[in-house]
């Protein structure tokens, strides 16, 4: 039986596609402390943490089981992959496309305090 979009993304491996993340931000002259940036804001994983996510080849699944989401992710908003993402309904594949806008919004040269969204006062 074929698996669905969302059974893809639940067990794919965050350490396969991390590879890709740092090409992408890499290739547009941003480094790889700017990415754990981005996604330590997400997740509330520090380096170490990244890392042993790597280590430990922790699906999507598991890599968000662990995260503790930023309170602000509903302010990420717009398309990615032919999507609004938050109209996605699965919530982990929400979570994984927030990693992507992220990731996509560093990489097209946004700036940090845009990316990392804060609540106006």
């Amino acid at each position: 039986m074929k698996k669905t979009y969302d059974e893809r993304i639940a067990e794919m491996t965050f350490a396969s596609v991390y590879p890709h993340y740092v090409n992408k931000v890499v290739k547009k002259n941003k480094t790889v402390e700017e990415l754990h940036t981005v996604i330590t804001w997400l997740t509330g994983f520090d380096d170490q943490k990244i890392q042993e996510t790597i280590d430990r080849k922790l699906t999507f699944a598991e890599f968000f089981a662990e995260a503790e989401i930023h309170p602000n992710v509903d302010l990420i908003k717009g398309l990615i992959c032919g999507h609004r993402v938050e109209d996605i309904e699965n919530p982990l594949t929400q979570k994984t496309r927030y990693l992507d806008k992220l990731i996509d919004e560093l990489a097209r040269g946004k700036k940090m305090e845009s990316i990392l969204r804060e609540r106006k006062k």
